[in-house]
């Protein structure tokens, strides 16, 4: 059975690596492509993918989002994350989210078609040294330790944006929430993170790496 995959990264070359590799597979079928995070919304529900092959690191809202609003709409969605972001607190976050995968772009390439095939028959796949850092993280009560992890889902989401030098008004425009409702959630995250600032947001994230 050929799996329809549909790539969502913000760089072409990117893609046009992942195709080629993906095209050395019989079973594996590009069906769509994705450049920032509201057309990798739009495609996905455009062309319904058995796979989506997701970077987190889109343009707007970013992966993180466009997982959770996929999955608030398709339950059964078959999310893979492919990024850069070893840390294990995007994993988990990804993960969270409702991503069925989480893999590293420094991984042997042979590892992409691997996971999109297990993730496609309903197993997760997720990359043997992000999975051993997530039982450690786990397994320490790594939870009290970083202050970001006190944040909700959509909490860590405006975070991730605000250190990224995005305006309220940016974020609220990719997240499609009100103005108000982005500066509320700003202010909730520096009382949570004790911080007066996005600037001590930025050395909290590289703190805790992360970036």
């Amino acid at each position: 059975m050929t799996i329809r995959v549909m790539l969502a990264d913000d760089h072409a070359v990117v893609r046009a690596g992942y195709r080629f590799l993906l095209d050395q597979s019989d079973n594996i079928e590009i069906v769509t492509e994705a450049d920032d995070s509201n057309s990798a919304y739009q495609e996905y529900f455009a062309h319904q993918p058995d796979v989506l092959v997701l970077d987190l690191s889109l343009p707007g809202a970013g992966g993180l989002s466009v997982i959770r609003r996929i999955v608030a709409r398709d339950k059964n969605a078959k999310i893979l994350v492919f990024t850069m972001h070893e840390e294990v607190l995007y994993a988990q976050r990804a993960l969270e989210a409702g991503a069925k995968g989480y893999i590293s772009k420094n991984s042997d390439p042979t590892i992409l078609p691997e996971a999109i095939e297990k993730i496609a028959q309903g197993q997760s796949y997720v990359l043997e040294t992000i999975a051993q850092q997530l039982v450690l993280h786990y397994a320490r009560g790594d939870d009290g330790k970083n202050p970001i992890l006190v944040l909700t889902q959509r909490e860590f989401e405006v975070f991730c944006l605000a250190i990224r030098g995005q305006t309220i008004h940016d974020i609220a425009g990719n997240l499609h929430i009100s103005q108000k409702t982005a500066a509320n959630y700003i202010t909730q995250i520096k009382k949570k993170l004790e911080v007066n600032t996005v600037a001590e947001l930025v050395r909290l994230a590289y703190m805790y790496e992360v970036t």
